[in-house]
């Protein structure tokens, strides 16, 4: 299984940023907004659901199960307080996309039984993005995976000069925010990600 480079990306970094990275040819791109009005995050939703159009690239939206479903992207990823995962995937319907978070076995057993199609497990390193994130031990992130037969992304401050980590444990692919949109030379970084995940 071919694994997979995800951006989790928000508009601080910049429209261009966005668009280097999906012409990159990166797999996913999440939006993660917060503290922004609806209306502003279903417009920006809309914004990137247009430069999708032009890529391969599978769009997702973080949290918010409502601006998915407006902005008709490809999927919706769910944290612990978010929509549970069964009532979202009967709103949303087998097709889309469905990512939720997990820090625990149970939690990630759960979402796999809930219907998710993939998880998302950190915090690997500490994050500018999400200061309140708590880190992973590997042996609890080993366990997640053994536990379920769903793809895991792993997430938290990665970059590619600490990604061997979680890739030597299993992980089938990494989520990155700033370790992406916050290099010089967007396309650059986004190649290098991918020959170390095609390795």
């Amino acid at each position: 299984m071919k694994r997979w480079l995800y951006l989790i990306a928000d508009f601080s970094y910049g429209e261009e940023k966005i668009e280097a990275a999906l012409k990159a040819g990166i797999d996913y791109i999440q939006l993660r907004e917060k503290n922004i009005s609806s209306a502003e995050y279903l417009k920006r939703a809309k914004i990137i659901r247009k430069m999708t159009e032009k890529y391969p690239t599978k769009f997702i939206v973080n949290d918010r199960l409502d601006i998915a479903m407006l902005s008709d992207a490809d999927g919706v990823h769910l944290g612990q307080s978010d929509v549970p995962v069964a009532d979202a995937r009967g709103i949303l319907g087998k097709n889309k996309v469905i990512g939720a978070t997990a820090k625990t076995v149970e939690q990630a057993v759960r979402a796999q039984e809930a219907g998710a199609d993939y998880l998302g497990s950190g915090a690997w390193f500490f994050t500018s993005t999400k200061k309140d994130a708590v880190p992973i031990a590997e042996e609890t992130y080993r366990d997640i995976l053994k536990a379920v037969t769903i793809p895991n992304v792993a997430v938290g401050g990665i970059t590619a000069q600490n990604c061997e980590k979680p890739l030597s444990c299993g992980a089938n692919g990494l989520a990155i925010s700033a370790g992406i949109l916050g290099a010089e030379d967007v396309a650059a970084e986004v190649k290098k990600l991918q020959k170390i995940l095609a390795e």
